[in-house]
């Protein structure tokens, strides 16, 4: 099973990187094929109508693809302001804005459409981010994916990793375990045969 793990932000010492990293480690320890994908190596603007017109950019391109790709993603998303942040509606709505004349990406749900997903989230609050996940979730439904019902918030994340970035205490890891066996399962069944 091919899984596509990224997280919502590019801070260098982002919570959620790190949690993506941990469940991208998961994964591939229950056999995935596993892309980390980091968003902050593609140079995506922000959506503009006038500036697609010139040409969809090149790495929105490539994202489409690698989207494509996957059957199965895993999105660590940080909360701004009790939401998702920009970089993921951003990322979304590029990927989501057909091509016009191209004949395979006139197709705006191309990219998402039957894809299983796993929402985590990580916060310094108490929360760990679940306001952001009851945002992000309607959103992904609408691209045409299936969301895992089982996510995870992680809370008190700025104490919950210790210096390599690995969780600390057994239960967040069964918790992120959960959502990740949830996600290749669904995506297992879930399949076009």
């Amino acid at each position: 099973m091919k899984v596509l793990v990224f997280a919502g932000s590019t801070r260098i010492a982002s919570h959620n990187r790190k949690l993506a990293k941990e469940v991208a480690g998961m994964a591939r320890l229950q056999g995935a094929e596993v892309t980390h994908l980091e968003l902050g190596d593609y140079d995506v603007p922000m959506y503009n109508a006038d500036l697609e017109a010139k040409g969809t950019p090149a790495d929105v391109m490539k994202l489409k693809q690698m989207f494509y790709e996957h059957p199965a993603w895993i999105i660590c998303t940080p909360e701004y302001n009790a939401s998702y942040p920009a970089l993921v509606k951003n990322t979304l709505d590029w990927l989501s804005s057909p091509v016009k004349g191209d004949p395979v990406w006139s197709d705006d749900f191309r990219f998402s459409r039957g894809k299983v997903v796993g929402v985590l989230s990580a916060s310094p609050g108490a929360l760990g981010g679940l306001r952001s996940q009851s945002h992000l979730i309607p959103l992904l439904l609408n691209l045409h994916c299936w969301v895992a019902p089982q996510t995870y918030a992680l809370g008190r994340a700025a104490s919950a990793f210790d210096e390599q970035g690995h969780l600390l205490e057994e239960a967040a890891k069964q918790r992120a375990q959960s959502v990740v066996d949830q996600v290749l399962w669904a995506a297992e069944r879930l399949q076009p045969r």
